[in-house]
């Protein structure tokens, strides 16, 4: 059986015009960029396998580019704000932005924003969701990593600002970073900080699992698919191979440079901004403010490629091939709506017609709005089929 196709998708921030990279991990052949402006920090995001998402450094838009039409951007979704740090649901149905201290979250299908959270007290720095959709991590500088249960956002009253369903704060300085293992809310979540520490979490209890004491700061941090792994990358360019697996088993640690420089990927001359790992567990890239972007073999620690930018690279991530990548006439089955700056934003529209709208929750769950029902009514609704969604029912 042939091993799935995975690209690498990489963007920099050097100029008015920059590009986001895309080219085949193996093979390592480029493939047509996409341009339209400056992808912001953690600014990157694929959406449903169909559209791309950079968020502009210091702009208050998101670019919106179609896989398979890499010469022109779709749209731009105005935010409220310079955008810092963005996400897409796994599922495709929600996006998350992080302006100034507060998370934007828009529903795709209409393009409405649902709810505006301001639990942070400093800017975001970071988003991501669980595998399943079903929570969201933000971190900020304030040193806090929230964990967000999405059915709860989604019910919570316009006027209340939901509880997290956890709130670590363990760091010292800003959290520069967070990923999600596999297992939806028994997932596992690493975070990484300028305190020079990087750690991991058990989302349904909350609990500290392991925390890990560098000599530099932590900039970017991932988990390899099987989780026996922690990959941190630092300030001074070098990234660590943390061992889940080590025993004794020890809550706090401290990863000796002189004593595990078999487990140091060297080469960066910059700091390390993030790091994938591809599905086999056998390839990392990373990417800095060296301007470069490189592959290594985990086993041996060896750079099998470097690929220069013309900026520093602020996203690299590694993304099975969505299926009509490289279909030239294949189009996304439902474009991207124009999207809300407020909330309730399209009440106004209730008397413009009889359309109906489709809110979509799942693969197999979907309810159709008639505009002869009441708001309230319609309201109603929605709420008791979200509650069913996060029930199992159908």
């Amino acid at each position: 059986m042939a091993a799935p196709m995975e690209v690498a998708l990489v963007s920099d921030a050097a100029g008015p015009l920059c590009n986001c990279s895309v080219w085949e991990l193996h093979s390592g052949s480029a493939l047509p960029g996409y341009r339209g402006g400056n992808s912001g920090p953690r600014g990157l995001a694929l959406l449903g396998g169909e559209h791309l998402l950079g968020a502009q450094l210091g702009k208050s838009y998101i670019n919106v580019w179609e896989l398979q039409r890499k010469d022109q951007l779709q749209q731009k979704i105005i935010c409220p704000g310079p955008v810092t740090c963005l996400t897409a649901s796994p599922n495709g149905l929600y996006i998350l932005a992080g302006v100034a201290e507060s998370i934007y979250l828009w529903e795709v299908s209409n393009g409405n924003l649902l709810a505006i959270l301001n639990r942070h007290y400093q800017d975001l720095t970071c988003l991501c969701f669980t595998d399943d959709s079903s929570h969201f991590l933000s971190g900020a500088k304030d040193c806090l990593a929230l964990v967000w249960n999405l059915y709860s956002v989604l019910q919570a009253e316009p006027s209340q600002i939901p509880d997290p369903r956890h709130v670590w704060s363990r760091h010292s300085l800003p959290i520069t970073d967070l990923c999600c293992g596999f297992g939806g809310p028994l997932a596992r979540a690493a975070t990484a900080s300028l305190d020079q520490t990087a750690k991991l979490w058990e989302i349904s209890s909350g609990e500290l699992l392991l925390s890990v004491l560098f000599d530099v700061g932590i900039m970017s941090v991932t988990l390899d698919l099987s989780e026996y792994h922690m990959f941190c990358g630092g300030m001074d360019g070098s990234i660590f191979q943390v061992d889940l697996c080590a025993w004794p088993v020890q809550r706090d640690r401290t990863f000796q440079t002189e004593r595990e420089n078999g487990k140091i990927f060297k080469g960066h001359r910059n700091q390390v901004t993030c790091l994938s790992v591809s599905t086999d567990g056998s390839l990392l890239l990373s990417g800095s403010h060296d301007e470069t972007v490189r592959l290594w073999d985990i086993q041996s620690k060896q750079c099998l490629k470097t690929m220069n930018h013309k900026g520093p690279v602020t996203n690299a991530l590694i993304v099975l091939a969505p299926a009509n990548m490289f279909n030239p006439d294949g189009k996304p089955s439902v474009p991207l709506p124009k999207f809300s700056k407020h909330l309730h934003g399209t009440e106004s529209s209730d008397d413009q017609g009889n359309e109906g709208v489709t809110l979509r929750l799942g693969l197999h769950q979907q309810v159709h709005r008639d505009e002869s029902l009441g708001r309230a009514t319609w309201k109603r609704l929605r709420r008791c089929t979200l509650r069913c969604a996060r029930q199992g029912k159908r």
